[in-house]
Order: C-alpha cells, then sequence, then structure tokens
C-alpha cells in the first residue's frame, strides 16, 4: 500500500467512523492502518533527524557527538573518513 493509500484508507474510515461508526472489522483495520502511519511517520523524522549537520554562525561544526557516531556509521557527510 502506497503512502498515499494509506491516508485516502485512514481518511475514509475517519469519516465513516464519525458519520455512522466503524463495524469491529473496520475499528481494527483503523487502528493497524494508524499504527502503519506512525510508523512510517517516525522513521521519516528519524532518517531526517540523523542526517542533520549543525553548525554554527561562524561555520563550525556543532553537531553533537552522540549523532556524529551515527552519521559514522551510515557514512553521512563524509563522518567515516574523520579520524577517530
Amino acid at each position: 500500500m502506497t503512502h498515499e493509500e494509506l491516508i485516502a484508507r485512514i481518511n475514509e474510515l475517519a469519516a465513516k467512523r464519525k458519520a455512522e461508526g466503524l463495524t469491529p472489522e473496520e475499528e481494527k483495520e483503523r487502528k493497524e492502518l494508524h499504527q502503519l502511519y506512525l510508523k512510517g511517520f517516525r522513521s521519516g523524522i528519524k532518517t531526517q533527524i540523523e542526517g542533520m549537520k549543525v553548525v554554527d554562525s561562524k561555520g563550525k561544526d556543532v553537531t553533537p557527538d552522540k549523532l556524529k557516531e551515527i552519521q559514522k556509521k551510515r557514512h553521512l557527510h563524509n563522518r567515516h573518513l574523520d579520524k577517530e
């Protein structure tokens, strides 16, 4: 199921829930789709944060060490080439 299809089905169930209510099967599906959406959202946010490079106003890299370690493991920003 694509992201667009997932959103469309969630919205469809939300409208039906508001208008007339859902069957137990539909309510279960709604919860499962909601969890699937949240999992994808959290994954996307995590990827964005892990890809960040923080610099101060003078251009100095001030990325937190914990984030730099994650980036080294994922070979982001050429961190894997940094001296240990």
